[in-house]
């Protein structure tokens, strides 16, 4: 699988981690992801990816860690907007976002700014010392 095809793999694992940071994957928000997806290119790998996740009762901060090495190595990329807003979209589908929710979101931010905030200080020390 291409990198460029696997992000969305990925994606739809960080909206497992997402769903089920409360526990339990609501009704809601299955929903949510069939329509926010349904006329996305990549929407049957990403709902796909969310379904064998929640198939196998994937342990959430495994997943999340999977998740955030991948975009280490994967780098900067606009379609993390794109992450993001359906992470919002799938956590505030059944009964608003909860507390467990909103700390994986946050944290994906963080974890991925920090990463690249790295990257690119290290990039700057090893330009200056040319």
């Amino acid at each position: 699988m291409k990198k460029d095809e696997k992000i969305y793999d990925v994606l739809g694992e960080m909206l497992y981690v997402v769903a089920m940071a409360d526990g339990i994957i609501q009704k809601e928000e299955k929903q949510a992801l069939q329509k926010f997806f349904s006329n996305h290119l990549q929407g049957k790998e990403i709902v796909w990816s969310f379904e064998y996740e929640e198939n196998h009762r994937s342990n959430i901060e495994d997943t999340y860690n999977k998740v955030i090495s991948f975009c280490h190595n994967y780098g900067p990329s606009p379609i993390y907007a794109e992450f993001i807003e359906a992470m919002k979209i799938i956590a505030e589908a059944a009964d608003g976002v909860s507390n467990e929710e909103e700390q994986y979101i946050n944290s994906f931010s963080e974890d991925l700014l920090k990463r690249f905030q790295n990257d690119a200080e290290k990039l700057i020390k090893y330009k200056d010392l040319d």
